[in-house]
């Protein structure tokens, strides 16, 4: 079908894999895909509903795309993922801008679903959020071509307080060992030297397939993959760290020494209100363990401030905690009270004000923790996987094995030329060390 296509992919990295498989649908469908919202006839946004902020960010984006009905070649434009999915037909009345919202289980057919949009029908498909991930399921993916995401499980079965995800994905759904390795060649064979290990609860993979966690398992079978230089690991639960799974992680030289680990707060009461299985004393002896065990080790942390109930008393323990813990990154959020969560009717909500206050307060001791951290690389050697050169700068930049895409900073770095391409590897000695990015030289 001659017909251009553009899709936007906001919210995390599984939602990115979820579009880059509806734009490997569409092409193999006849579907031109363009970057350029103007010149697309058919517009898809693929939307977050985790929080507010992020159902607004969607919003807005809906909104300013509907202009391209109007100033551009746009003829069609459809909405997609977590937001139809949670409010179904609801988005129907609300959005007349819209011309067909559908949910995360209708991926698979995105084609045809563009093809009705096409042919004048307005609709809203809303099933289940199951589909199956193959490695049969193209994708036309959205990041370099050396760094590839791969989701190894669909859904969560935590059911924190505070969270929307399992009503909307549905419960957790790993895929098998043999299907997950089975992408993973085929993206080394692409061109792919570094894989990321995601889903919204890694460290589970397994529970529900195999009786018992097995990503020890999956990432050992991974690492024997010839080409395949990174493998990194994103999204883990602190109780569901095995000692086989940290011996594989000390072990296993392909595993970037980086852990994501969300933990979400430093005082017991706290996470008790928030469903959370671990206490503060488990948390900090998994966290002695896993630097004891694996040296170099960067350790990425989420916090939540704001929580109901949260007293000054339990910001001051998390405050704390973080000055103890000194994770190499992290990121601090708001509570915000979800329509359909266990937290939204809870007594206790903090102030705005306050939420707002413990915020900053939180960001800027990380800020400060962070900047020590990269100042105390100044004068080593760290290797980087390239990503490219930046045009205003003059500079190469890429990212060491303590920096994810997108989350996490950047190393800026002088070479001569010819300078190294992206996805080279190569040794930079570190000159000087920002809140969030490193400056060095090729060496």
């Amino acid at each position: 079908m001659s017909c251009r296509v553009g899709l936007i992919s906001l919210g995390c990295a599984k939602n990115l894999v979820d579009s880059e498989i509806m734009l490997g649908l569409l092409k193999e469908a006849g579907f031109e895909i363009t970057s350029s919202e103007e010149e697309a006839e058919a517009l898809i946004v693929n939307t977050c509903s985790f929080i507010e902020p992020a159902q607004v960010e969607s919003i807005k984006n809906i909104l300013e795309l509907s202009r391209y009905k109007k100033s551009g070649a746009c003829r069609v434009l459809l909405v997609c993922g977590c937001m139809p999915q949670r409010y179904g037909r609801q988005l129907l009345e609300e959005l007349p801008e819209v011309d067909g919202f559908f949910g995360i289980g209708s991926v698979p057919q995105v084609a045809g679903l563009v093809k009705r949009a096409l042919d004048g029908e307005r609709f809203c498909v809303i099933s289940g959020p199951q589909y199956e991930i193959t490695s049969s399921l193209p994708r036309l993916r959205a990041t370099p071509p050396h760094t590839a995401y791969l989701k190894i499980a669909e859904g969560c079965s935590n059911r924190c307080a505070f969270c929307i995800i399992p009503a909307i994905r549905g419960h957790y759904r790993s895929r098998t060992i043999e299907s997950v390795e089975e992408e993973a060649v085929l993206l080394t064979a692409q061109g792919v030297k570094e894989i990321i290990l995601i889903a919204q609860d890694t460290s589970s993979y397994g529970i529900d397939l195999y009786g018992k966690y097995r990503l020890a398992d999956l990432l050992k079978s991974l690492a024997k993959i010839p080409d395949l230089s990174w493998l990194r690991l994103m999204y883990c639960s602190v109780d569901r760290f095995t000692g086989e799974l940290i011996d594989v992680l000390a072990g296993e030289p392909k595993i970037c020494r980086y852990l994501d680990i969300p933990i979400q707060h430093a005082s017991d009461e706290i996470l008790l209100r928030m469903n959370r299985r671990q206490k503060v004393s488990r948390i900090r002896m998994l966290i002695s363990g896993l630097r004891a065990a694996i040296p170099g080790l960067a350790l990425r942390t989420t916090f939540m401030v704001g929580f109901p109930g949260e007293s000054e008393r339990d910001f001051e323990e998390l405050i704390g905690f973080m000055k103890d813990m000194s994770f190499e990154r992290a990121g601090v959020f708001k509570f915000y009270p979800e329509e359909g969560t266990a937290a939204m009717l809870m007594a206790g909500q903090v102030p705005e004000e306050i939420k707002e206050e413990r915020y900053h307060r939180a960001m800027a001791l990380q800020r400060q923790i962070s900047l020590q951290y990269n100042q105390s690389l100044v004068g080593g050697k760290i290797t980087v996987l390239v990503d490219g050169k930046d045009k205003k700068s003059n500079l190469y930049f890429g990212r060491s094995e303590a920096d994810s895409p997108e989350v996490d900073g950047k190393v800026y770095f002088t070479a001569g030329n010819p300078g190294p391409a992206a996805g080279d590897f190569v040794n930079v000695l570190v000159t000087r060390g920002l809140e969030y990015d490193i400056l060095g030289k090729l060496v």
